[in-house]
Order: structure tokens, then sequence, then C-alpha cells
């Protein structure tokens, strides 16, 4: 019998749960955020948007196992990554998992910690497309997500949890706040202003077309994060036990906090507004999970659900940069504002025990009397925004420029959708909409949520009577009215 059976570190509680872990975290971008999107969007960019993040998911696993995870995780070669390798023998993946800069072990093989590790790298470019949905070529697409793993994710992930520099000063990033969704956060909204924006009418009309399918991506989500923030021990720990019950916390606060702020401002709660709370949620507490009390997993929830409600209803409609750049989901305000404070909040909130559970040699944060931390978690924000900055404005610049692959879609498919992109349609309805995407469709009542994209959910855009345009607008040809599926001229059908 080969002697990698029974090694003598193999946990098999250990491996069990970071393995369950692990496929918590890779549920909640396949199919998690695959239907969140599909659902989120308007019916014509359904499939694109789903398929942008199917893609990703397999296009970053390949990138990870034969350079990326190294780099993330292995032997330094600068303060802030290591050196590139392949994860592939045999020997390395049966071995005990060891994270040679920052000394770390675990008692279950490299294998596991290569797959846990991956399905973070996936989801954060995955979050990340949320704000490019709707208009980015797939071509581009297809061209950056492995640049901006090899550039910028992995020099965030080697200098926070690989034993890099921000590691060693004493930034507290309990399981990606920085790393996954500052990073995301900040890319996206670069990303969306080198892009350009959608076309008019689908910034003006951009309602959900599967406010249940979203829902059902959103609870995916949700239970995921139990692996998100509980495998970060590396054990079936205490503080694992810790890190899941705060993150549930926090994001029933959140949710709870956002549906309030939309009662009280628009008049009515908002299914796509609760959702976003919920987001908020997550995130805000990502950084901090396993370190700070129950108690201030509430304040965070509190703070996580109203922050971000005030950017996104607030600040996204009259800030002139908010406005100009197109993040089609507001990721900016989802991951980046939350982000933000979660982070800060860690520094403020996190405690002796808590960091002692962790393996953390920090003296807990301001609570404790170290306000030094606060400082610390302000100077790991600013590095990985400002690399990110730097980083996605030259892979953008280098897709367009260098290679010289639209970073935009044409007008045509922009018009058309799903169906001149992909040849493909999202329902199987036998009907296709005006020019294979939706018609403009008047709402049942009142204004809604600025949710989405600077657009007011639940507002029509169109205000002519018992008359709606196509999408194409005057002189298509397609004059229908209000409530009835637009049908082509007989000499336009297929």
């Amino acid at each position: 019998m080969s002697t990698y059976s029974t090694p003598a570190w193999l946990d098999k509680g250990d491996n069990a749960w970071q393995l369950t872990a692990a496929s918590l975290v890779g549920l909640q971008s396949v199919p998690g955020l695959v239907v969140l999107y599909a659902g989120m969007v308007k019916k014509k960019w359904a499939i694109n948007s789903a398929f942008m993040a199917f893609y990703a998911f397999a296009c970053v696993l390949i990138c990870w196992v034969t350079w990326a995870y190294k780099m993330s995780f292995g032997v330094k070669m600068l303060p802030f990554v290591g050196i590139p390798g392949p994860a592939l023998a045999i020997d390395y993946q049966l071995d005990q998992a060891v994270l040679p800069t920052s000394g770390i072990t675990a008692a279950f093989p490299m294998s596991t910690m290569v797959y846990f590790q991956f399905v973070f790298a996936a989801i954060t470019i995955i979050i990340m497309a949320g704000a490019f949905l709707g208009r980015m070529n797939f071509l581009a697409w297809m061209i950056f997500v492995p640049l901006w793993l090899t550039f910028s994710y992995t020099i965030g992930a080697f200098s926070l949890w690989g034993g890099g520099f921000l590691a060693v000063y004493g930034v507290i990033d309990y399981s990606g706040g920085y790393v996954i969704h500052l990073s995301s956060g900040t890319a996206g909204f670069v990303g969306a202003w080198w892009i350009g924006e959608r076309l008019p009418e689908d910034r003006e009309d951009n309602r959900p077309n599967n406010v249940l399918l979203v829902l059902v991506g959103a609870g995916i989500l949700w239970i995921g994060w139990n692996g998100f923030n509980g495998g970060d021990p590396y054990a079936a720990s205490a503080d694992a036990g810790v890190a899941v019950l705060n993150t549930n916390i926090c994001t029933a606060m959140s949710f709870l906090t956002w549906t309030l702020c939309d009662y009280f401002y628009f008049g009515k709660p908002s299914v796509i507004g609760a959702v976003q709370g919920m987001i908020t949620g997550l995130v805000a507490i990502t950084p901090a999970a396993g370190v700070i009390a129950g108690w201030a997993a509430i304040i965070l929830g509190l703070f996580s659900g109203s922050l971000p409600w005030l950017t996104m209803n607030i600040l996204g409609r009259k800030w002139k940069p908010l406005l100009k750049v197109d993040d089609t989901l507001g990721v900016v305000h989802t991951h980046f504002v939350a982000a933000i404070w979660g982070g800060f909040a860690s520094g403020i909130f996190a405690t002796t025990e808590g960091c002692a559970a962790f393996g953390l040699t920090q003296p807990g944060g301001a609570i404790e009397g170290n306000g030094r931390q606060v400082g610390l978690q302000i100077v790991g924000a600013l590095f990985i925004i400002g690399w990110n900055v730097v980083w996605t404005s030259l892979i953008m610049m280098f897709i367009k420029y260098v290679l010289r692959v639209p970073l935009r879609m044409s007008r045509e498919h922009l018009l058309v959708g799903d169906y001149a992109v992909h040849g493909e349609e999202p329902y199987c309805d036998g009907i296709r909409s005006v020019l294979h995407g939706d018609t403009e469709r008047t709402p049942s009542s009142g204004d809604g949520e600025d949710g989405l994209g600077h657009v007011i959910l639940g507002k029509s855009p169109v205000e002519e009577g018992d008359r709606i345009k196509s999408v194409q607008g005057k002189g298509s040809g397609m004059g229908f009215e209000k409530g009835r599926v637009p049908l082509e001229e007989p000499e336009k059908r297929d």
C-alpha cells in the first residue's frame, strides 16, 4: 500500500472540511453568480453575462495550476509576488500543504490547498465581470482574464496571504476583503471606464429579466459564504465556527438595514435592493470574520447595509465620476465601498482572542488598545487600490492598442445581444422580441430604487401614453401597443 494513503500529518476531518469549504466557494461562482448574473441583466444579455462567469471559472483554473498558484503562495521572488511555476506533479499534490514564504502548514495535502485557493481567485474575476456586463467584447474578456489573474490578483494574494510585505507589516485580511473584494471593486470600476458605456437604451431600462433567478443565485452566494470565511483557518477549528456565525450575523443585519433604507426612502422594500444589502454584508465581514466578536458583526452589518446604500442611491445619482462610469451591477458600491468599511472596521474591532485563534500575532485592534492596526489597514487598502488602478489600465491598453482587440462590442452586437454574440437565446419561448433583445416595458407601479447602474428600478423610461418604442427607435417599422409582444413586419420575419 502507498505511504501516501494515511500519512501521519493528515487530519481527515480538516481535509474533509477544507474540500467542503472549497466546494461551497466554487458553487458561489458556478452556478451562484452564473444564475444571478443571468437573472439580473436584461433578457438579451442573459447568456453572455452567465457565460462570462463560466468562462472565467475554467480559464482561471488552468492558469492557476500552471503558474499562478505559486506566484500567490509559493517561494518569494519579490516582496509582493512568488516565483511562478506549475502545481501539477503528483508528488507535489500529495505532499502536506505548506506555504513556504509564510511558514504556514496545514493537516491536508497540497492538492486541497491549491483547489481551495483557486476558487477564491476565480470568484474575484467573476465578481469584477459584474461591472462589464452588457457590452464587453467576449474576445477581449478571454484575453483579459489570464492577464489580470497574473499581474494583479497574484500580487494581492501573495502580499497579504502568501507571506508578502503586507502580511509582514501585520495587515489583517481574514478571508479576502482586500485580496478579493477591494481588488475586484477597484478593477471593475477602472475597467468599466476603459470599456465604455452600454447603449443608452440599455442603461435607461436595465431591469432584471428574472428576479426569482436572482434570488436563487443570491441564496447560493449567502450559504456558500460559510465555506468562503469558514475555510480560512485551514482547519475544522473553533475559529472556523466563529467565522461562519459572524458571517451570517453581519449579512442578516446588512440585509435588514438595506431593506429598511429602501422602505423609508422609496416607500417600498426592494427585492433587488435586499440582495445588494446581503452582498455588502458578506463583503464587509470577510476581512474580519474570525477575529471579531458577534456584537461587532452587528455593527459591521449596520454600516455595510447603509454606507453602500448611500453611495449607490444618493451619491451615485449626483457625483459625476460615478454617473460617467457605467458599472453595470454597481460593483464599486457593493464590493469597493463595503470592503473599505470592512477592512477599516477590522482594525477597530479585532480582538486579541480572535487574532490568537486565527494564528495571528497582532494584539487585536483599536478596542484592544492597538490603534496602529487601523493605520495598517489603511496602508493595505491603498496598496491594493493603487496596484489595481495601474495594472487594470495597463492590461486594458495592451488589449486595445497593442493586440488591437476592441474592448467594447460593435453597435450591431449591442443592439441584438446574445443571439448576435453567441447565436443562442436564453429562453426557448418560441417568440423573439425586437432585434432578439428586450422591448421597453411599462411597469405596474411607481418609482423604485436606483439599484443598478444609476437606473431607477421600476421607473419607466417611456412616457408616451399607450405607445412604447422599440429598442431601435423611430424608423424601425416596429410600433406596437403597450403590453403586447411585438411582431416584426412580415417581410422581416425569419
